[in-house]
């Protein structure tokens, strides 16, 4: 008796290089989450650039929703959620912060 071969496939993407325009760098800082109003709550910045960040909160988000991320020492940032999954979303902001303030949150964020 022969042994059978068993078909495995895969899906495939192409790398993109280079898609992200900084680079991502682990944190964890307590920040404030607004959606205009007084609908404000407590979320976690996991992931900082300076373009965006991913933040685990209790509330629920949704893709493409504007919100306020109030970060510490930098105040208010509007940010538009780009992917949101149970309770981690991923944001861009809508102006970049300044390097300065990046470097202040990286520090802040690995003690």
């Amino acid at each position: 008796m022969e042994p059978q071969q068993t078909d495995i496939r895969a899906e495939y993407e192409p790398a993109v290089i280079g898609r992200r325009k900084s680079v991502r760098a682990p944190v964890s800082l307590d920040a404030k989450l607004g959606r205009g109003g007084l609908d404000r709550t407590s979320c976690r910045v996991t992931d900082l650039s300076r373009e965006g960040a991913r933040i685990s909160s209790y509330s629920a988000l949704k893709k493409d929703s504007v919100i306020w991320l109030t970060l510490p020492g930098v105040g208010q940032v509007a940010a538009t959620v780009r992917w949101a999954d149970d309770f981690q979303a991923g944001c861009q902001f809508n102006e970049a912060i300044g390097e300065a303030q990046f470097e202040a949150l990286l520090e802040a964020g690995r003690h």
